[in-house]
């Protein structure tokens, strides 16, 4: 196999594609179930978006590859500009997510939502720069960034889909008026107040 070349890549690139499609049709079904709590919560769209960004990034790098007789340059040219379009809007949805943090949540959530999407497109960024000039890593800089895109996709995926709900369904706290007579109101049954 050869860096600068994609002969022998083939059956990367195809499973890669393949992934990020069935990926991207997960995330938008939960999306679309789960859109009005999604909207609700500060940083879900973002999130969202940013996940898109980084499956539809994949799915570009791999379908470019999989072009046949492509010649290097041209290659690594759509592989910069994707990769510099995917880091620029995800790298732009985590600056934003660090200025207005959620309540209560803890202050490293956002910090480590900007180290991962910067693991996920960063190489592709390195990937273009590399074919470009025909030393450093080439493609091989691809493998880190596709499989870092497709981790965070899933866990994204799984929390627009399942943690929004299981979010929605606990039980909040019980109010009870201030002289403790009443039976309480919140989500959720609540015990009589006062006992």
């Amino acid at each position: 196999m050869n860096a600068y070349t994609t002969e022998g890549w083939g059956e990367l690139f195809l499973a890669e594609a393949g992934a990020s499609a069935a990926l991207g049709g997960l995330l938008f079904v939960a999306v679309s179930i789960n859109l009005e709590r999604i909207i609700s919560i500060r940083s879900l769209p973002g999130a969202a978006l940013a996940t898109i960004v980084l499956l539809v990034a994949v799915l570009m790098v791999s379908t470019f590859a999989l072009v046949p007789e492509q010649p290097r340059w041209v290659l690594g040219s759509e592989v910069l500009v994707v990769g510099i379009v995917a880091w620029s809007t995800v790298t732009g949805i985590s600056l934003r997510a660090l200025r207005a943090p959620i309540p209560n949540q803890p202050r490293f959530v956002p910090l480590i939502s900007v180290v991962v999407t910067q693991a996920a497109t960063l190489p592709m960024v390195v990937a273009g720069v590399s074919l470009l000039l025909g030393a450093g890593g080439g493609l091989y800089w691809l493998v880190p960034g596709m499989a870092f895109s497709v981790v965070v996709a899933v866990v994204n995926a799984w929390v627009l889909l399942v943690e929004v709900v299981r979010s929605a369904v606990r039980p909040g706290p019980t109010v009870c008026p201030p002289d403790g007579s009443g039976t309480g109101r919140g989500a959720g049954r609540s015990p009589p107040c006062g006992g």
